[in-house]
């Protein structure tokens, strides 16, 4: 059958890619040497990502995708396998908003509870946000704030504020939007989609002229409390552990704030021979996957140098003042 095409956002670039309809949900294919047939925003859809394997795999395969693996998770908090596939164990960093204040008293670190509160005292106002002009406006002007953030050019640096707004606009029906402001002026905020009762956070970003109040603190106490007073039960906030690397400062900020890791499954089904003997020699992992930590790490910091000499007068930033921006992982949202 015929294949079709989907835009897709790849840090802050709109692409095309190859896509088609299977079992209710689009499936994607990115990668260049390996092409890797994935489900478009999977984290995102409601309902079971997979509801029968079989007629999934096989809609996959009569789809003219030239994909060489079917990739595809069970969702949060769903962790144990249900499918007699070959899968790997992937993760993320989860927090239980069942009850708030059992996670304010008892899983919070003491200093994390001291940053949430230092920001009300120094001024910051952390309120549920409307969607509106002003709102993408105070989002465009963080945006701008610097060209470069986490060490790398910032794909979100200079947009206009249309193209803000829209890319901003995603699953809008389902999404909440969580501010931080010091005298009137956002400086940091949140956007949360929420899937059946889990709270993803897509983004999470503040300026770093005013990371001394401490409104990441700010924000994720917030969306704690907001997604335990809507019933949520889980919030996500990306990954715990990326590639081989366990200890980098994103893990150490989000285990402070709270997140624990919970690994789920991802299965794998190889689609051609080329897909097989990638299985095999476990080439489907990306290279942050393959690498010793401690080479992943130096070529991190050899991009930030690279990244900051691109942008001399802009200065360091904070390791974890641009916390989270889920584009970088192929989503549209």
């Amino acid at each position: 059958m015929k294949s079709d095409q989907t835009e897709i956002r790849i840090r802050g670039r709109t692409i095309k890619t190859v896509s088609a309809e299977v079992e209710g949900r689009t499936v994607i294919v990115k990668g260049r040497w390996l092409k890797l047939a994935v489900i478009k925003d999977d984290e995102l859809v409601q309902g079971e990502p997979v509801r029968d394997p079989k007629a999934f795999v096989q809609g996959v395969r009569g789809r003219a995708l030239g994909a060489d693996v079917l990739s595809f998770a069970q969702k949060v908090p769903d962790t144990k396998p249900k499918h007699d596939l070959y899968f790997e164990w992937d993760n993320a960093a989860v927090v239980s908003t069942v009850d708030y204040t059992d996670w304010w008293e008892q899983k919070l670190p003491q200093e994390s509870r001291k940053n949430a509160r230092r920001a009300s005292k120094r001024g910051v106002v952390v309120e549920v946000a409307e969607f509106n002009t002003a709102f993408v406006e105070g989002i465009k002007s963080i945006y701008d704030e610097t060209p470069v953030r986490q060490g790398r050019k910032f794909w979100h640096y200079g947009k206009d504020l249309e193209t803000v707004r829209m890319e901003n606009a995603t699953y809008l029906e389902r999404s909440g939007f969580i501010g931080a402001f010091f005298e009137g002026k956002l400086i940091g905020f949140i956007k949360l989609i929420y899937v059946d009762k889990v709270a993803e956070i897509v983004q999470i970003l503040s300026m770093n002229c005013h990371q001394d109040k401490r409104p990441m603190n700010a924000l994720l106490a917030k969306a704690v409390e907001v997604c335990s007073q809507k019933g949520i039960t889980h919030l996500v906030y990306g990954k715990y552990s990326y590639g081989s690397n366990p200890n980098t400062p994103l893990a150490e900020f989000k285990r402070r704030n709270g997140f624990e890791q919970m690994n789920f499954p991802r299965y794998f089904v190889p689609l051609t021979l080329k897909g097989r003997l990638a299985l095999m020699l476990k080439l489907h992992r990306s290279l942050t996957q393959l690498l010793p930590p401690g080479v992943a790490a130096f070529l991190i910091k050899i991009r930030a140098k690279l990244a900051s000499t691109a942008a001399p007068k802009i200065g360091s930033e904070p390791p974890v003042a641009a916390a989270l921006n889920k584009e970088a992982e192929t989503n549209s949202a």
